[in-house]
């Protein structure tokens, strides 16, 4: 039929696929493929678009292709439900995101927000800390996990701590960045 051709060109050049239109499916790499089996789930104008895991094993620019078009569809109103591992994919296109563990909801809520009520601000990574940090630590009442060669600290407003768990306890390198989800 006239618009299903036509919705078929449409959704290949949306998924930056219209140059591989002759094609083979045998022939496509596991990103072109991705973004096909995508195109294809739309066809129809779906109301809710449901993804199970939709960029395990692709390269990062495949992914980011993948993540691309997603926000673009959502922008356009399109109710997306996605499972997913990788924390960035979770940070970068859901509005609220539940996190589960053996079928249990742990938390439930907007990105951002679980960051901050669960983590905070700001990690402080110590690489290789030198002896004497946990002991330091414990003096000043800081939550921290250490994970053997590596302590890492929760912070609000580390300024100061930072700057002296740098100079007195940084062997192999300190960081301090924004928590993240993966956190």
């Amino acid at each position: 039929a006239p618009e299903a051709e036509r919705r078929s060109h449409e959704l290949l050049t949306f998924m930056a696929l219209d140059h591989r239109e002759e094609s083979r499916v045998p022939d496509l790499s596991g990103g072109l493929l991705r973004r096909l089996v995508m195109a294809r789930s739309l066809l129809n104008r779906p109301e809710l678009l449901i993804l199970d895991e939709p960029t395990t094993g692709l390269d990062p620019q495949s992914r980011h292709q993948v993540w691309e078009r997603l926000e673009e569809l959502r922008a356009n109103g399109l109710s997306i439900l996605l499972t997913t591992h990788n924390m960035d994919e979770a940070s970068r296109l859901c509005d609220r995101l539940i996190i589960m563990d053996g079928g249990r909801l742990l938390v439930e809520g907007k990105p951002a927000e679980l960051v901050l009520s669960h983590v905070g601000r700001h990690i402080l990574e110590i690489a290789e800390p030198a002896d004497g940090l946990a002991e330091f630590l414990g003096k000043r009442q800081v939550q921290y996990e250490n994970i053997g060669h590596r302590i890492i600290i929760s912070i609000e407003d580390g300024s100061d701590l930072y700057r002296e768990i740098s100079e007195r306890f940084c062997n192999g390198g300190c960081t301090m960045r924004m928590a993240t989800l993966e956190d």
